[in-house]
């Protein structure tokens, strides 16, 4: 947990100079964090160029942006996470981007249920993520799982899960203040 904080700080402090300009903190944050953001976005986007250009793309708003960032609102770490999910769930909905495939294709690119149930294993034991997800019902963990590392809509978590569309958007909703309280 203390490496997680040091993290936490060194990526806030870089976030600082990042807001004041210093292309050299752009470039450590990069250095840290592309890998994992290109493996977020890829679980979204399905496709590694697709996820590469996401990751580029969010570089360019935290280099713009870095001045918003509110360590009261989130982790360092929290808010990148967020710009690249944004950032491939908008590639997504830009349908001139996407090659149409038949549902034989699909069914092949893999269950989403399964991608968010892998991710949520290859956390490590001690991740402050997963203890905090540990923290939460399955189903409420499941929800939260599709929602944010799958980027599937309420409307799709609900038939996935076999849920009422209002319960899985308070699951979620609800999941979501834990999981904030809980890493804060």
């Amino acid at each position: 947990m203390l490496q997680l904080l040091a993290e936490t700080d060194d990526l806030d402090a870089l976030l600082s100079r990042i807001a004041k300009g210093d292309r050299s903190a752009l470039a450590a944050v990069f250095d840290a964090e592309a890998a994992r953001l290109i493996a977020v976005a890829r679980r979204i986007v399905r496709r590694q160029h697709l996820a590469e250009e996401v990751v580029q793309d969010a570089f360019v708003a935290i280099w713009q942006r870095a001045g918003q960032f509110d360590r009261a609102k989130g982790t360092p770490r929290g808010w990148l996470t967020v710009i690249v999910r944004n950032r491939a769930l908008n590639l997504l909905r830009d349908a001139g981007r996407m090659d149409y495939h038949d549902g034989d294709t699909l069914a092949k690119l893999g269950d989403r249920a399964v991608d968010a149930a892998a991710a949520f294993d290859t956390l490590a034991e001690r991740d402050a993520l997963r203890l905090c997800l540990q923290q939460l019902d399955e189903p409420r963990r499941r929800a939260i799982l599709l929602c944010y590392v799958t980027g599937l809509s309420h409307g799709e978590i609900a038939a996935t899960l076999n849920a009422p569309l209002g319960t899985v958007k308070a699951w979620i909703r609800r999941s979501t203040t834990a999981l904030q309280d809980c890493l804060s």
